[in-house]
């Protein structure tokens, strides 16, 4: 004869049978995202993260990018535009994101280098990244309005040398790049002049060529075209030689008071710090080929901007890089 069911064993085997139910799924969910088997990456579309508004340069770096590395890793490469705090909001996203490849940044030095040294709301650093490799770089430009009265850096030298304090340059903010680079020149040069940051370069390049600015800094894609119009008079680059897109403009290191100036405007991609090494070599393999095919080299140098090459010790370099600023952010007293 069958033995009558225990209610009280039933409901206990159902209460266990739901804590073990409930133990396996939270243990399926709480694996990496990357668990799909890292070899096997990219299964579905990669987003880079370019943490300012669509048009500037580190946007067209994103898209030339993306289009490379969608056709190298055959998925969809979608860039998704978060700006705002000069890059940082983006770049913090990214940081913050599962360290699976499928969200990746294309920064600049403003929010990689440079934002931690200067503003104390930025949490992240560079170890909250995996460097996959250099994109490329681009000189900035020093310039002068057209009823400054100059013509090239030993005019402008004498000019503000003569009258301490009496000239501006702008930037497109405080703590970027421009302003690093302004502050370099004039620490070479033993100037005394005052910075006067703008919200971004469409506000800077109205007050130049209305000439209610003397002197300005801008990445030399943004500088070029008013300089060929000749709204502004170009002074001299940034980079220790000369660019190949404007050969026919000195560097300002060219001239004895500014010898050591050399710095530029670079562009890195990044991923999350922890990324499996098969995900990041891949990435690397990819954007190795990209820096290499000729037909990107062309757009880089449409737009200005000079390949990296893919030999360069990404660690070595954030070091290198985050060394300089330090010192010229000591030196011009930079902080927000």
């Amino acid at each position: 004869m069958r033995s009558p069911t225990n209610p009280q064993i039933s409901r206990r085997a159902a209460t266990a049978l739901t804590a073990c139910a409930l133990t396996l799924l939270a243990a399926a969910t709480s694996f990496p995202a990357f668990a799909e088997d890292p070899a096997a990456y990219p299964t579905k579309p990669i987003t880079i993260v370019v943490g300012y508004p669509p048009g500037g340069s580190t946007d067209l770096m994103g898209r030339l990018v993306g289009t490379e590395l969608s056709n190298r890793l055959g998925q969809p490469v979608v860039i998704e535009n978060v700006g705002g705090a000069g890059g940082t909001i983006g770049a913090q996203k990214v940081a913050n994101a599962a360290a699976d490849g499928y969200t990746l940044l294309v920064g600049a030095n403003n929010e990689l280098a440079i934002a931690k040294l200067v503003t104390k709301n930025v949490k992240y650093g560079i170890n909250n990244f995996t460097p996959i490799g250099l994109i490329g770089s681009q000189p900035m430009v020093l310039v002068a309005s057209t009823k400054s009265g100059v013509k090239n850096a030993n005019e402008f030298t004498q000019l503000v040398k003569k009258n301490p304090g009496k000239f501006s340059y702008g930037s497109s903010g405080v703590g970027t790049a421009l302003h690093l680079a302004g502050e370099m020149t004039k620490e070479q040069g033993g100037l005394f002049m005052t910075h006067i940051p703008y919200r971004g370069v469409a506000p800077l390049t109205n007050d130049l060529v209305g000439s209610n600015i003397e002197f300005g800094v801008f990445v030399l894609s943004s500088g070029l075209p008013h300089i060929k119009a000749g709204k502004v008079i170009a002074l001299g680059t940034t980079e220790a030689k000369r660019s190949q897109a404007t050969p026919d403009i000195p560097a300002l290191s060219e001239f004895p008071q500014f010898k050591n100036v050399d710095i530029t405007s670079w562009f890195a991609l990044m991923g999350p710090a922890n990324l499996p090494q098969p995900i990041a070599a891949k990435l690397k393999k990819a954007l190795n080929d990209t820096l290499q095919s000729p037909d990107f080299r062309k757009k880089m140098e449409a737009a200005g901007s000079g390949v990296a090459s893919p030999d360069v010790d990404m660690n070595k370099f954030l070091n290198t890089e985050i060394a300089k600023y330090t010192k010229i952010v000591k030196f011009a007293k930079i902080e927000e």
